[in-house]
């Protein structure tokens, strides 16, 4: 099973553009690999622009085969059309119609990404959860 995320880039004017990923969005993996892989504005940005994705880091293809190259395998390698999203801060932060579990936020003016637990299968209310180290 998949453990659906959305991963988001805090606009100048506070709106968040992002993008849906689909496997282990959990924070011991998705949220560690992002620390480490996406780390700065400019990896963030562009890890975005190119939508939605199944993955931000492997390096199989949707034709099967795997290369030396690790990163992103987005929807449009396989033909379809997934552009990032657009919403307010708290839309971003608040929406459970989505169904995804985890949130991550990349915040431009503190360079850190936050994550919020978005408490999908419980009653409960999203909730920031820390990213292990």
């Amino acid at each position: 099973m998949a453990t659906r995320s959305r991963i988001g880039i805090e606009l100048s004017n506070g709106d968040v553009l992002s993008v849906y990923h689909h496997w282990d969005g959990y924070p011991q993996w998705l949220g560690k690999t992002l620390m480490k892989k996406f780390n700065t504005t400019e990896k963030v940005s562009e890890l975005i622009d190119g939508g939605d994705m199944s993955v931000c880091w492997s390096n199989e293809r949707w034709d099967g085969k795997k290369t030396t190259n690790y990163g992103p395998q987005y929807y449009s390698g396989r033909g379809e059309d997934c552009p990032p999203r657009l919403n307010t801060l708290v839309e971003y932060m608040t929406d459970k119609e989505t169904c995804e579990e985890y949130h991550y936020l990349w915040s431009q003016k503190v360079k850190v990404w936050i994550c919020r637990d978005m408490k999908q299968f419980q009653d409960g209310k999203p909730e920031f959860v820390d990213i292990p180290a």
